[in-house]
């Protein structure tokens, strides 16, 4: 091998002496483990042991995402107060105060008005009902009874808010950041970023359901190869580009995969710091690895009937939802480190129930709610939600006023997000909202302090991942709910 120069060992000259015997996933380790990466590129860059900062009390993530906006007031935040004062303005109520256009900017409640210019927007009684469930007591919605059987391992959040009254929210809820700020990593992608990999023979990071443009990617400035790979369950054909077009025999695909190996080394000779290509090869690997190890873990012929049951597989509402948290199960029993589903999306998402919400939010419970219950049961029997964090999270809240006669509009202002596992307190609700649910009065969380809370408990320090040149936000990184932590 040539001599490193006074200035180190140059990244072209090492890579083409190495010669044909390495591949480009193994070079991407060394470089990696020795810490080699050139620092102007960010996307080979990690922290020097890609482990845990601190003692973690979690391992893996479910992050459970409600596409289009689920009502707080119906689901895990009860307010009598919209039954009492139902068909009132706010102005007609003893709590008119809310209506402070100074506090309420871009609140919708406040600007439609008649011709004479009074507020015409109504308040909409709750839709639904509530019961105390568990030991702890707490309300929870007759539209989540099978959570509610849960409720005594999970920690409510009621006072989250946001600042993006439209569904680009979606993205800020992922990444903390609104989204006509730019591009910016999602929790998912930190999370790959910062931690090894328990199995090498399954990716880390996981998405499952549709996800609309803007929601679309997760590495950005950290790299492609941090983006989740999505993952069908379909043990037949569960990756796009998962398997060969034509039969191969194992032989004929390694041949062809030794091929590429050198082809995308030589490439990499020449293009040293292109993320891109990086993300290519360590894809391709993981892919080939992927082939045998994935249809084995969407196959559930060794689940007994019991289990599909609990997940509601047996039934047509539920099996869709019920056959991607089981996989979930599976995933994070073998090793995965983040599984990110997406339920309801198309457009706007479907919880998005802007009229008819008792009809739409009723469906869509129906679709979830024995499913995540079978989840958090399944996990707990196994002795695996002490290590997994299960997250159930929505862009926004809802309007406590009406839209049209039956409908809630977007609400940014205060709503509800719930934790169970890994760390997490059972049975308690933290923060409040005010009467009609309007604001987040008490113990008010912006999105990021959700990641920071899910971080610390993975054993990761946000400030310790920060990156040459991408300096983040003090509110990117979050404040971590330590009333929720055990």
């Amino acid at each position: 091998m040539r001599q490193p120069s006074s200035r180190g060992i140059h990244r072209r000259t090492f890579l083409a002496d190495l010669g044909m015997g390495f591949t480009g996933l193994a070079l991407g380790a060394m470089l990696q483990q020795e810490n080699l990466a050139h620092a102007s590129s960010p996307s080979l860059w990690l922290p020097p042991d890609g482990k845990a900062q601190f003692k973690p009390k979690a391992k893996s993530v479910i992050w459970l995402f409600m596409n289009g906006g689920v009502s707080h007031m119906e689901s895990f935040d009860p307010k009598p107060m919209l039954d009492k004062y139902a068909g009132k303005t706010i102005a007609e109520t003893p709590f008119k105060d809310t209506q402070d256009p100074e506090k309420l900017k871009l609140a919708r409640v406040t600007v439609i008005n008649d011709a004479n210019g009074q507020q015409r927007n109504k308040i909409l009684a709750t839709q639904i009902g509530f019961k105390k469930r568990g030991k702890s007591g707490l309300d929870v919605s007759d539209w989540f009874p099978h959570v509610g059987s849960c409720i005594d391992d999970i920690a409510v959040v009621r006072s989250m808010y946001t600042t993006d009254d439209n569904h680009g929210a979606q993205t800020q809820f992922h990444s903390g950041r609104h989204m006509l700020d730019g591009e910016f990593p999602t929790l998912g992608a930190w999370v790959h970023y910062g931690l090894g990999t328990l199995n090498q023979n399954l990716p880390q990071f996981i998405s499952m359901g549709r996800r609309e443009y803007w929601n679309a990617k997760d590495g950005h400035y950290l790299g492609p190869e941090h983006d989740a790979i999505p993952l069908r369950v379909d043990p037949v054909n569960p990756l796009d580009y998962g398997k060969p077009e034509t039969d191969l025999s194992a032989a004929e695909q390694q041949v062809g995969f030794d091929l590429v190996g050198r082809l995308n080394k030589l490439r990499s000779v020449d293009y040293p710091d292109d993320p891109s290509l990086t993300a290519r090869i360590k894809a391709y690997e993981l892919a080939f690895r992927m082939q045998t190890s994935v249809p084995e873990v969407l196959k559930f012929a060794d689940e007994t009937a019991e289990t599909k049951k609990l997940y509601g597989i047996d039934e047509p509402a539920t099996n869709a939802f019920g056959m991607q948290l089981l996989a979930s199960r599976r995933l994070v029993e073998r090793g995965v480190r983040f599984i990110q589903i997406q339920h309801g999306a198309g457009g706007a998402g479907t919880w998005d129930a802007h009229s008819k919400l008792k009809t739409n939010h009723e469906n869509n419970c129906k679709q979830v709610d024995k499913p995540i219950a079978g989840l958090l049961q399944d996990l707990k029997r196994r002795g695996l939600l002490d290590e997994t964090i299960v997250i159930f999270c929505s862009e926004f809240g809802r309007t406590p006023g009406t839209q049209g006669v039956d409908g809630r509009d977007h609400h940014i202002y205060g709503f509800s997000v719930w934790m169970a596992g890994g760390g997490i307190k059972g049975g308690i609700a933290h923060g409040t909202t005010d009467e009609l649910g309007f604001h987040a009065v008490e113990d008010r969380h912006y999105v990021t302090d959700i990641h920071a809370t899910i971080m610390k408990l993975l054993g990761l320090d946000s400030r310790k991942l920060e990156i040459p040149g991408r300096k983040r936000l003090d509110i990117d990184h979050g404040k971590a709910i330590d009333a929720i932590i055990a």
